[in-house]
């Protein structure tokens, strides 16, 4: 009977997973980049794979743009410094523009829109918003490790023997949190790359199989991010 509660509980935390639209979107993508490494850029079956995903990520993605338009309008905490909260409104208006641009790459790209030089200028301009977002959450990731590296280390030195260890779980919660951001931090590079890679800025040293791999990689660090978490089994 333990096992087939176990079972059930698994099975209960796939399903959970796997209704989350994102969750999905980032299954999806890493078959897109590993197609996109398998391929090399060359045609075959990987190749169109990997076109044919792309498209279909792309319907996923409708009005996906309101989010992050949700989160450049919404107030910040009033503890943030006022470089991160404009390094992060930036990230929001860059990923709003990379979101909404992409519904007309959709457009064009399924055939509803003819013009493709207009599709492909708005695709390459949709991919730089994009890399500027990468770029503005790699900084953000840094300032916040910093600030919590700091904060650890003021509180350590504040507390006393006795006083520590009431606070293991606090710390136990920053260290958590220092992991998460490291784990962001290191996505959002390889995110930097990516985005070179599809605009074709340096094609000698980010080939389609290097874009492919750190894709792929991306995408399972995403799929990793969205993982349920885990409900602690009760003992008797």
């Amino acid at each position: 009977m333990k096992t087939l509660y176990l079972t059930r509980d698994e099975l209960a935390l796939i399903i959970l997973y796997l209704n989350k639209a994102e969750a999905r979107d980032k299954i999806c993508r890493a078959i897109q980049y590993g197609s996109k490494f398998l391929s090399g850029g060359k045609p075959g079956t990987a190749q169109n794979v990997y076109r044919n995903t792309s498209l279909a990520r792309k319907v996923f993605r409708l009005f996906k743009f309101l989010n992050d338009f949700q989160l450049l309008i919404s107030p910040v905490h009033r503890r943030t410094p006022l470089p991160l909260v404009l390094l992060g409104k930036c990230k929001n208006a860059l990923l709003c523009t990379y979101f909404f641009l992409d519904q007309f790459v959709w457009l064009g790209r399924s055939g509803i829109y003819k013009n493709k030089i207009l599709t492909e200028l708005i695709s390459g301009f949709s991919i730089f918003c994009w890399l500027g977002s990468s770029i503005c959450i790699v900084i953000i990731e840094i300032c916040e490790l910093i600030r919590l590296s700091s904060s650890m280390k003021k509180m350590d030195k504040e507390l006393k023997d006795d006083e520590k260890k009431n606070h293991d779980e606090l710390h136990r919660a920053k260290l958590q949190k220092t992991k998460d951001r490291i784990v962001a931090l290191i996505k959002s590079s390889m995110d930097i790359v990516v985005a070179i890679g599809l605009l074709r800025l340096a094609p000698w040293i980010i080939g389609h199989r290097v874009t492919g791999f750190l894709g792929l990689i991306t995408s399972l660090i995403s799929c990793y991010q969205l993982l349920p978490v885990r409900p602690k089994l009760k003992t008797a």
